[in-house]
Formats: C-alpha cells, structure tokens, sequence
C-alpha cells in the first residue's frame, strides 16, 4: 500500500522494506516539501548517504525506520544563513573557537539515528573535534545547532537530537527564533541562549526583524556593534 499526502508526502508499505532506488526516484519527483518514507532499512540509508553524496540540497532524517526527507526553500536557506552569520560574529567578538559543520550527517549506528541538520556548531567542545571527521560513536555532538521551519517542521528531528544528546537548538518558526535546552533529557524552550549567555529570543527576534527592511551587510555591521557595546558594558 502507498499513499501520498500533500503538501507532505508519506510512503508505506504492507510486505517489504522501502528500497534505495524507490527512495532515490522520490527524492527527484520532489520538490520544496517533506516527504516521509516508513520501512526503510538502516542499511538502506546508509547507502542513500553514499548514493545521494555532499553535494545535494536535500536534508536526511532517519529515526529507527522512518526516513523524512526535506528540500528547502530558498527562504529557507536565506534564514539559515543570516543565522549563521549571526553565530559567526558572536564567536569572533568573543574570541571563541569554534567549527561550523553546517549540515553535515550526524548520526549513531547503535540508536539507528540520524539527522542533517540546517547547520552546527562545536564551540564548548570543540578541542575534541578539530580537524576530524564527526563520528558521534566516539565523538561529542555538535553544541549548537540550527533548525529553520519554513514549510516543514523539524519536530521529528528534535527527537533525534535528544537522543544524540545535542545541547542546544535555535529554530526559526513563524518568524521567530526559540531557543531549545536539553535539560533532563528533554528539550526546554528558554529565553536565553547557554552558550551565549547575554544572547535571548528577544534579541535575536529584534535583528531577524531589522533584517526584513535591510540588506545582510548593513545588517551584520550593526549586529556586531550591539555584540561589541555589550561586551564593553561587562567589562
């Protein structure tokens, strides 16, 4: 049996186990939407991840079965990286390190979990991870990562974070941006930032405003000024 949903698409099956080819013929049939496979093999996405390769703009999800399978917008990725840049002043003016993985494949054999998340950040960790491969069976995970809701949402994708142990979540959704802790093994919606601790929602929602009306250039020039006059106020 299959069956298709709009505006997300989910296939099932009665007898076997999706294939690596009925996956792959999805993928090219869609476009800026989710689609949701149920009966698919770890192995299977494994081979998908060589298969599909780096240079793709699909995003992968895989929790014990169920492959969700995202193409985002370009106001997706627009978001995405006005995010980033956002993080990526924030290290600099603190004098942070930190390795941006963007959205590499983070995933665990033994949980048969796995996700690509819009983009990550080591910055607590990130002496343990410089210049290797991510491996979350031996490595940490990622310290911070980035989800953008536009169409779709990432919910699914929160589940696999808690279970990887990723500490922190910025997601974008409905032109805001939550900050996510993991706290007990869950998530918590706070209006700080942990690994930013003078960052809130209200900040961040404020400038992602701004950035309606202003280009991204103007933009960063006067996000890194507020982040330079509030470290002088510390001081």
């Amino acid at each position: 049996m299959t069956t298709f949903i709009t505006p997300t698409t989910t296939v099932t099956t009665d007898s076997e186990p999706v294939s690596e080819p009925t996956v792959l013929s999805t993928i090219q049939q869609q476009r800026d939407q989710r689609v949701v496979l149920h009966g698919v093999s770890w192995q299977t996405y494994k081979l998908l991840l060589t298969e599909l390769g780096d240079r793709r703009s699909s995003r992968l999800a895989y929790d014990e079965g169920v492959l969700e399978i995202t193409m985002p917008s370009d106001r997706h990725e627009t978001n995405t990286h006005l995010l980033e840049r956002l993080v990526d002043v924030l290290t600099e003016e603190l004098d942070r390190p930190v390795k941006c993985f963007r959205s590499t494949t983070l995933n665990r054999d033994d949980l048969q979990k796995g996700a690509e998340p819009d983009s990550c950040y080591y910055i607590q960790s990130v002496s343990r991870i410089v210049g290797r491969t991510i491996d979350l069976d031996r490595d940490p995970p990622p310290d911070l990562v980035i989800e953008v809701d536009i169409s779709s949402p990432s919910s699914r994708k929160f589940q696999i974070y808690q279970s990887l142990g990723v500490p922190e979540i910025w997601r974008y959704r409905k032109n805001t941006v939550e900050i996510h802790q993991l706290q007990d093994g869950n998530y918590v919606m706070c209006q700080q930032s942990p690994t930013f601790t003078f960052i809130s929602t209200s900040i961040l929602n404020q400038f992602l405003q701004d950035a309606e009306t202003q280009d991204d250039t103007a933009l960063i020039r006067t996000w890194r000024r507020w982040v330079r006059d509030r470290l002088q106020e510390s001081c």
